[in-house]
């Protein structure tokens, strides 16, 4: 942003240096770049050199990651059980359960009809 009250200087005008057509190259950077240094030699990994550190702690990982994902599966409240449980039902668990409903509606109008004939 400029001065709102100053006088614009010859130096930030854009148009004040020669341009370039537009099939030409850009003008050459006068910094030169710094170079890509060369690594040596072997890297190393993080948390121990030998073997064995890294087969416990993959062991160790593995182990952690089974509990995470045990406590994960197990349900936490009423309402997510119950949902475990429907998602565990198959399709003629489904259409029993739906088949047991309605007979027991049934049961229960004609209970209410011979209550009230008598």
């Amino acid at each position: 942003m400029g001065n709102l009250c100053g006088k614009p200087s010859k130096e930030s005008d854009p148009f004040s240096q020669p341009g370039r057509t537009v099939g030409s190259t850009p003008p050459s950077q006068s910094a030169p770049r710094a170079g890509v240094p060369k690594i040596t030699g072997q890297g190393h990994t993080l948390g121990g050199s030998s073997t064995g550190d890294r087969d416990e702690a993959r062991n160790a990982a593995a182990r952690a990651a089974e509990e995470r994902a045990a406590k994960a599966n197990q349900p936490k409240g009423k309402l997510e059980r119950d949902l475990a449980k429907q998602k565990a039902q198959t399709r003629v668990g489904t259409l029993e359960n739906i088949s047991r409903d309605e007979r027991n509606k049934r049961d229960a109008d004609q209970t209410a009809q011979t209550i009230s004939y008598n």
